[in-house]
């Protein structure tokens, strides 16, 4: 059982880092990272829409499985 729940877990864990490195940044460059403005110059809100909707949501809900799985293996140890 436990050994399930550990591969359930690293694959959680994959599919949760891919699908955040598979979203767009909203500002690009190091500019962007560090908290400087959007690179279009439209300010820095833009709405997810199609597929970069359903990654954000993805990562969400694979985020809390992972975060689940993690509670119920801490507990069969």
């Amino acid at each position: 059982m436990r050994g399930a729940i550990g591969i359930l877990e690293v694959v959680l864990a994959i599919l949760v880092v891919v699908t955040i490195l598979l979203q767009t940044p909203k500002a690009s460059g190091l500019g962007g990272t560090i908290g400087g403005g959007s690179g279009d110059g439209g300010g820095g809100y833009r709405t997810r829409r199609g597929l970069e909707r359903t990654l954000f949501r993805a990562s969400i809900w694979l985020t809390v499985a992972f975060g689940l799985v993690a509670l119920v293996e801490l507990r069969l140890h």
